[in-house]
């Protein structure tokens, strides 16, 4: 049985590019062939700014949406966040979803997809980072960065890579691959 893999799209504003590149990134890890790739929209689940009463550590969810959101993560071995630049770091949204729920990130790799501007999402990715070591996860050095995005957009809103950005994309899905392997043991 192959890993599971998440492709989460983290930008939750109405006319995000995020679905164009996160769809994008979603085929090109269904042709990888390491994983079975599946692309969740944190838009589907209308996260509210973190409201659970009790610490995400208990497990003890009171919200439908809390345990939409638990039962996600949890059934993935690996992530990749595709997620724009908010003012030098990742969006509002990412950050409430990853403080959401703990044990579910625990012992799982994962991985950037950054873009925006003239940083292609860098200062994004570098400031999600130590949140996520926090959740007891490995994020991956490789990464994918892809700048001034809008050029990057088809006439028809589709994202159109190219050679770097497909092997920085193969980089990624190669070592997220090996760390989702060894991580498995400590999760069993």
């Amino acid at each position: 049985m192959p890993l599971k893999l998440q492709v989460i799209i983290c930008s939750t504003r109405p006319g995000r590019v995020g679905p164009a590149v996160a769809r994008w990134f979603h085929e090109f890890a269904r042709s990888h062939g390491g994983f079975d790739a599946e692309l969740v929209d944190l838009a589907d689940f209308n996260l509210p700014l973190y409201d659970e009463p009790v610490h995400p550590r208990m497990q003890q969810y009171a919200h439908d949406h809390t345990k939409r959101w638990s039962a996600s993560v949890a059934r993935a071995d690996a992530y990749v966040f595709v997620t724009p630049e908010y003012n030098y770091s990742a969006p509002p949204s990412l950050v409430n979803a990853l403080d959401y729920v703990y044990k579910e990130w625990n012992y799982k790799p994962c991985g950037f997809v950054g873009y925006g501007g003239v940083s292609g999402g860098l200062r994004a990715t570098q400031s999600a980072k130590p949140q996520v070591t926090t959740l007891k996860m490995m994020p991956m050095m490789e990464g994918v960065a892809i700048p001034m995005v809008a050029k990057h957009l088809q006439e028809n809103g589709e994202f159109a890579s190219n050679e770097l950005i497909d092997a920085s994309a193969t980089a990624l899905l190669d070592e997220l691959l090996r760390w989702a392997t060894a991580l498995k043991a400590m999760r069993a």
